[in-house]
């Protein structure tokens, strides 16, 4: 249980509220690998725009679970982001949020039983 996420901002978020931490779970699990899918696209069709509105989307909900990969999402979302940075290969750090991603949503489904 929390190797690839953490509760503590959760918790506190929700005030201990079981319920309430077990309903922010299911929408991590219904937003985020969408986003992340989203996110792989773009990135791999080279649109830009694309790239920075996904990350952009999963930042909050990353930083809130402390996946430990925001910074690594924000130099992929800068990369699509206003000062388009085209010559940089965000493939490494797309991935290594895709990793944590992944290993989060198992996670999650197994400690929330979802």
């Amino acid at each position: 249980m929390e190797q690839h996420y953490k509760l503590f901002r959760v918790r506190e978020l929700a005030d201990n509220d079981e319920s309430f931490i077990a309903a922010l779970a299911e929408a991590f699990l219904e937003e985020v690998p969408e986003d992340a899918e989203r996110l792989k696209k773009a990135v791999a069709d080279k649109n830009y725009q694309e790239a920075y509105q996904a990350a952009h989307k999963m930042k909050p909900t990353i930083d809130l679970f402390e996946l430990g990969v925001l910074d690594t999402l924000i130099e992929v979302q800068d990369w699509g982001g206003k000062f388009t940075k085209k010559e940089l290969d965000v493939t490494g750090q797309l991935n290594t949020v895709i990793t944590a991603v992944d290993s989060a949503v198992a996670e999650i489904k197994a400690d929330f039983n979802l």
